[in-house]
């Protein structure tokens, strides 16, 4: 698909020269007495323990309005409020990738990622990325660091869908926050092998495999907490048609819980395992990659509050897919 933002001008920069906003956050009772460096680095909120400690030394961390020091300790219930520094100019460099646009303001970008597209640059991906396209194509994403400029989530590379770009540093500290709190819908749809209940949660215990350490596991016992909403939509002969809502956004979460749980994504290269019926073989090859689609992204504008909803349907591959898992209904 032709991109028609691709020879237009870049849009103005917003927010450019200001210091980002701050991000507001209530510490748990778990997190009583834990140095606060350390508590923030937990939390998932794109920050590395020694940014957080530079701004620490910096005076941009408070806890209930007194100035944090790199020895501060927790308190339940207290209030801790971090200004980020202004981000540093991207380093990803220009790649002329077409994009679908759902959805452009001055401060976000809603796009919807084919399947394929690395988010954003890293060993072995140095370009051909998202954020190379979007460097490219002067979109004015000016939030976030380095290699990473505006990216609040994302999206495995063979996974497509919406995804959210924060396009100023306001915007990027608020998205930022706000997956954090899990205050958004996201919805999956995915194509399984075997049949799931027609309604499940699966609510683990999530973190490295024990043994293969570049996979993630819901069988641990230690962990963070991941929680995933399964709704069976369709059944087929062997296979089904899902909707996974996620209340967390562990790395690899739904095709883990999927597979954990006896039921991997179709077509999964890592997670998943061989159908045993030939025709499922068939079109999980004819597929290439993991049945598996962002449709849903529901949340408040992060400036104005207002309410955001994108969906996305899935693109032609899974719909081809789909149409041949209907030839045979379940018995």
């Amino acid at each position: 698909m032709s991109d028609p933002r691709a020879h237009r001008d870049p849009p103005p920069r917003a927010n450019d020269g200001e210091e980002p906003a701050g991000v507001t956050l209530t510490l748990e009772r778990r997190e009583h007495g834990e140095r606060l460096d350390r508590v923030l680095a937990a939390r998932d909120l794109g920050w590395s323990r020694s940014t957080i400690q530079r701004w620490i030394e910096e005076g941009r961390v408070t806890l209930d309005g007194v100035p944090a020091t790199r020895k501060t300790r927790a308190l339940a219930a207290s209030t801790v409020v971090v200004q980020p520094a202004p981000p540093p100019p991207s380093e990803a460099l220009p790649d002329p990738i077409p994009l679908v646009v759902l959805f452009e303001d001055a401060h976000v970008l809603v796009v919807d990622k084919p399947a394929g597209l690395v988010v954003h640059p890293a060993p072995g991906h140095p370009s051909g990325t998202l954020v190379n396209a979007l460097v490219h194509h002067g979109l004015g994403v000016d939030a976030g660091t380095g290699l990473r400029p505006g990216i609040v989530h994302r999206l495995d590379k063979d996974t497509s869908g919406v995804m959210i770009v924060a396009k100023s540093p306001e915007a990027h500290a608020k998205l930022v926050a706000c997956f954090q709190a899990h205050d958004l819908d996201r919805r999956y749809t995915a194509l399984v092998v075997d049949h799931p209940p027609e309604r499940v949660t699966y609510d683990t215990l999530y973190g490295r495999h024990p043994v293969h350490r570049k996979r993630f596991s819901s069988t641990v016992t230690r962990g963070k907490r991941a929680v995933t909403h399964v709704e069976r939509l369709e059944r087929f002969a062997g296979a089904a048609r899902v909707e996974c809502r996620l209340d967390t956004g562990r790395t690899h979460q739904i095709r883990v819980h999927l597979a954990d749980h006896g039921t991997p994504v179709l077509g999964d290269p890592v997670y998943g395992r061989s159908p045993r019926d030939p025709r499922l073989r068939a079109i999980a090859a004819q597929l290439g990659r993991q049945a598996l689609h962002a449709s849903t992204l529901a949340l408040a504008h992060p400036i104005s509050g207002e309410p955001l909803r994108f969906e996305t349907p899935p693109p032609s591959d899974l719909e081809r897919a789909l149409a041949a898992l209907r030839e045979q209904p379940a018995p």
